[in-house]
């Protein structure tokens, strides 16, 4: 079994095949998919589909391109949304300064009022960072963000910034790109990561993993993803895959698949 942790099962690309998506994602062992919300309209949508579909989850959250998205009356209602019993995390929420779409100083003010709204709903986040790992770690220091709990979207970093992750007691989501030739350091990385901190995602529809390299993305090609960890790290499949989906259900608190049940896993 593998879990996707981190895909965006609401945008047009996929929502068109969503019945033949999932029967994929099945085919190859993907019986868990956390959809994910970047804005308010994507998180409603995120909840949607987890409410329709019970191998999906949802998260909520304002994107750092969204930033100037943000105000006090945004973050009632993402409260809101968060109390609900499909969404299992808090995020994607970050800091991106390689598009830098919206202001620095706005990027890092949003990022610390929606830690502070994962505080109160008691959610693990979802981080993204593009060129800005320094300043993503010194705001999840700040924010003592070890007591909520995470995982570092689509890592990017190298083994250096992986530790000071992993320090902090966040989890690596590992996507598609370390199937690429040359990303010999997000292979070094998924070589020396432990294996209980490691996540595998595939943010579909981007980022498609060889051999489905410039395609459209979606979660049934997290097979390659996992067949090339289990390769780097000279180990089975089956236990790359066991472990990577206990630590999903470990951090999201997933139910075990036709056992415990989403209304269980929230009493």
């Amino acid at each position: 079994m593998l879990v996707d942790t981190h895909c965006h099962l609401d945008f047009e690309d996929l929502v068109a095949e969503q019945k033949d998506i999932l029967a994929r994602a099945r085919q190859v062992g993907v019986q868990q998919i956390i959809t994910i919300g970047i804005d308010l309209p994507t998180s409603r949508r995120a909840i949607a589909l987890a409410e329709a579909n019970g191998e999906i989850y949802a998260t909520i959250g304002i994107h750092p391109h969204n930033a100037c998205a943000l105000s006090s009356k945004v973050s009632q209602e993402l409260l809101t949304l968060g109390r609900k019993s499909q969404v299992v995390a808090y995020g994607e929420i970050g800091l991106d300064f390689y598009r830098n779409y919206k202001p620095r100083p706005v990027q890092i003010s949003c990022l610390h009022e929606q830690l502070n709204v994962a505080r109160q709903l008691g959610l693990p986040v979802v981080i993204h960072d593009r060129d800005a790992h320094e300043e993503v770690l010194q705001v999840l220091q700040e924010q003592k963000a070890w007591e909520i709990g995470g995982a570092m979207h689509c890592f990017s970093g190298d083994w250096l910034f992986a530790k000071k992750c992993l320090d902090l007691g966040f989890y690596l989501s590992i996507a598609g790109p370390v199937t690429f030739a040359k990303a010999q350091i997000l292979q070094n990385v998924a070589r020396q990561c432990p294996l209980d901190r490691l996540l595998l995602e595939t943010d579909a529809p981007f980022l498609a993993p060889v051999p489905k390299r410039g395609k459209r993305n979606e979660p049934a090609f997290l097979i390659h993803t996992a067949e090339k960890i289990a390769s780097l790290r000279n180990l089975p499949l089956e236990e790359v895959a066991m472990q990577t989906t206990l630590n999903a259900r470990k951090l999201f608190k997933l139910p075990k698949v036709g056992g415990e049940t989403t209304s269980e896993r929230n009493e």
